[in-house]
């Protein structure tokens, strides 16, 4: 399968078609002709600062044109600039500025992908499921999906990992009650119950993502307390030793994956992990340099 513009970013992924009318320049669209984008990656919108976008639209109008694709008789499909499209909607106008594009349904996707991860836009699981949606529509690789949205593979593969969360961590992940690295901590211990209950220790005491990353060691090792009583964060503040937390930081940058570095009393042991089959080659190749 041709990828045409792929890692580029936005722009080479909207390439130019001699079939276009007045290709590359912004015409005003009636709103009402564009539909919104079945491959939109996104469906989380904050209502305050939407709000705030449908102000500024009313004021100033829409600055920075929509990219849509021409559905025929005159009608178009969204592909990138839902927001915008939104806000036009919602502050009453009729028409919206627009750039044509002539793309296939992988490139619509992408566009949309791209375009929200670029922005920061997204929240960890739309952006999972844009990626399984890739991948499973459209048949690409995780290292192919890598250099479309110019991540690393281990970055994908651990994004993709969180739709395995139970779904009362993923809606708190969605809510930004948790981070992508307090999700990853909880992705550590087996259990659908036991990673609801982590979630609710990790949320309840308002837990760093180091922090949480403790608790989840402690917690495979029996260590921790499995009960449903509140905790203070001060619980798990106690001091650890800045050596070690600096050689898994080091362990990390160089592997590219999460390292642990456990000790006990008289010994240790370094857990690193890895996320399909690929990821375990590349860090054989790293470490035996084979």
């Amino acid at each position: 399968m041709e990828k045409k513009g792929l890692g580029r970013g936005l722009g080479a992924l909207i390439p130019m078609a001699d079939k276009e009318v007045q290709p590359g320049t912004i015409s005003e669209v009636d709103i009402s002709k564009v539909s919104v984008n079945p491959y939109q990656p996104r469906n989380e919108y904050s209502d305050e600062k939407f709000q705030e976008l449908v102000n500024s639209v009313r004021v100033h109008g829409i600055l920075q044109p929509i990219v849509i694709r021409s559905k025929g008789d005159g009608d178009y499909e969204l592909v990138a600039g839902e927001r915008r499209l939104r806000a036009a909607k919602a502050a009453g106008l009729a028409r919206i500025p627009s750039v044509v594009r002539e793309l296939t349904n992988e490139q619509s996707l992408e566009v949309a992908l791209v375009e929200n991860i670029q922005r920061e836009d997204i929240n960890a699981i739309d952006a999972a499921l844009a990626y399984k949606r890739l991948s499973e529509e459209f048949g690409l690789s995780q290292e192919s999906l890598a250099f479309a949205v110019g991540k690393s593979r281990s970055a994908i593969a651990n994004t993709m990992r969180l739709l395995s969360l139970p779904e009362p961590v993923k809606s708190e992940l969605k809510r930004g009650r948790i981070g992508e690295g307090h999700a990853r901590a909880i992705l550590s211990i087996d259990g659908e119950p036991e990673r609801i209950e982590l979630c609710k220790r990790i949320t309840g005491a308002g837990l760093s993502v180091r922090e949480a990353e403790r608790l989840a060691r402690e917690w495979n090792r029996g260590e921790a307390s499995r009960g449903t009583e509140n905790v203070s964060r001060e619980t798990f503040l106690d001091e650890q030793d800045p050596n070690l937390l600096e050689a898994e930081a080091q362990l990390r940058r160089l592997f590219g994956t999460k390292v642990s570095i456990i000790q006990t009393k008289d010994r240790g042991r370094i857990v690193m992990e890895y996320y399909s089959d690929d990821d375990l080659e590349r860090l054989l190749i790293m470490l035996c340099g084979r």
